[in-house]
Order: structure tokens, then sequence, then C-alpha cells
């Protein structure tokens, strides 16, 4: 069910439109590789990914620092207001996008019309206030799963590295982040796997600038152009450039996602 429809995507990328309606479940004639280069330059994929990549780049690395050094004072310091802090993170994964586009909309349009300093950086058509609102919305499942993870963490360890001296900083960048290093890189994938398919954030806060869109709105612009234009080959061929690095990282990566979700789940 999954293989199919990616394969049948990538074939259909090397065809022209006649192949693909005509025969479409068969092999194409020949490579045509211009329809690669086609979606690339003409369709604008090579700038599209290039923004994607940095907007996901920034975003994952922020919200994988935010939420371990989050999950780790939730996980292992007791105070007052702890486990409401805690909750209040999970309560924001039963809390889909879609609900707030409206007054997520306004906060940051308000950021970026009325706050000098940061507005133009952070408001809306900016890189800056997409990646924020990306580490938002990956915040609570990032921690959810992280504080458990520290909690498994042997307290001997973090006892021996204080009577050492090693200070609170020190003993989270030394001793417990590696430790729970499987864990991290499996978030990692997901993260950037999330952020990278994400359409609906970016179509909220991105739509006047189109310079600056990110891959899942080009694909979209490509599809409604295809209509009128007929260029299905081209828009095939984005699709498979779209879906390319994710499977080649998840590829690349799969034996330590699948240590960290059993590290996990065993502790």
């Amino acid at each position: 069910m999954i293989i199919v429809p990616l394969v049948w995507v990538f074939l259909a990328s090397f065809k022209n439109t006649t192949e693909i309606f005509s025969s479409p479940w068969t092999m194409p004639d020949h490579l045509r590789w211009g329809n690669w280069g086609r979606a690339w330059n003409k369709a604008n994929v090579g700038r599209y990914v290039l923004n994607s990549a940095f907007v996901v780049a920034v975003a994952t690395a922020g919200t994988m620092l935010l939420s371990s050094m989050a999950a780790y004072v939730l996980a292992r310091y007791k105070f007052v207001g702890n486990r409401i802090i805690y909750f209040l993170f999970v309560a924001g994964i039963a809390f889909p996008p879609f609900l707030a586009v409206v007054p997520l909309f306004f906060q940051v349009k308000q950021i970026g019309d009325h706050v000098p300093v940061i507005g133009p950086y952070f408001g809306l058509n900016s890189y800056g206030g997409l990646i924020v609102v990306y580490i938002a919305y990956s915040l609570p499942f990032t921690i959810f799963f992280l504080t458990a993870f520290f909690r498994s963490l042997p307290n001997s360890v973090a006892e021996a590295a204080t009577i050492d001296g090693a200070s609170h900083t020190r003993l989270f960048f030394s001793v417990m982040l590696p430790m729970a290093k499987p864990g991290l890189i499996s978030l990692t994938i997901f993260n950037l796997i999330g952020q990278w398919g994400q359409y609906l954030l970016p179509l909220l806060l991105m739509a006047g600038a189109k310079d600056k869109w990110v891959l899942t709105q080009g694909i979209a612009d490509i599809s409604t152009a295809a209509g009128y234009e007929a260029d299905w080959s081209g828009l095939f061929a984005a699709l498979s450039i779209s879906i390319l690095p994710m499977i080649v990282m998840y590829v690349i990566f799969q034996r330590q996602i699948q240590a960290g979700l059993t590290a996990g789940a065993l502790k």
C-alpha cells in the first residue's frame, strides 16, 4: 500500500503526459530526465527545496534543543508546578494546528506589525515566523517522548558527575544528553519528516512571499498549473524530488530510529 504509489509516481516522472494517461501501469519508453530538469528550473523546485531545507534544519535544531532541555528539567528535577507544566505540554498533542489558524495568523501578523526590532524577521512572510511556529507545534510530542526517556536514565551516573564537580549545565550537555542519543536521533528524524511535509502552516504564514515558499507550497502551485498546462510529467518529477530526500534519510538512519524507539520502550 505504501510502496506501489511511490513507485508509480517515480515511474510517471519519466513519462510524458500521453503515457501517463494511456498506459499508467507500464514502464516508460525511455527515461526522460528533462522532466526533472524542467521541474527543478522552470517550476522553481530547486528554490523551494533550498527554502525547505533551511527552514526545516533550523526548526528541527531549535525543537530538539528546547525540547531536550525542557524534558530534562521536567524529568529530573522536582519543583512546584512540574506536573502542571508537563501536562500543558502534553495537551498540545491533542490540539491540531487547523483549530488555531485564525488566531495564529493574527498573532504572527501583530508581531510583524508592532514589534519594531524583530517584526520584519518573525512576522508574516518571513522565515523566522515560520520557524518559530514549526518549533512551537513540534514541542509537545518531542517533550512527551524525551521526558520519559530522561526518566529512564540511571541516577548513579548523574550523581557521580555531580560529585566530580559538574554543574547543572555541564551535567546536561556532557553526560545526560549523550546518554539520550538514541531517543534524540529518532525524534530528530520524525521532526524532519513531519516538518518537511507540512503544508497548512506555510500556506497560512508565507502566502505573500513566493520567493520564500517551501516545497509543499511549490508542489501545490505546480499541481494547480498542471491542470491548465497539462505538464503532469513535470508535476510527478517535482513530487519525486520532494519524496526522495526523506526516503534516503530514513533508509540511512533506520537502524538508529528503531534502536531509539526500542530503547525508550524497554526502559
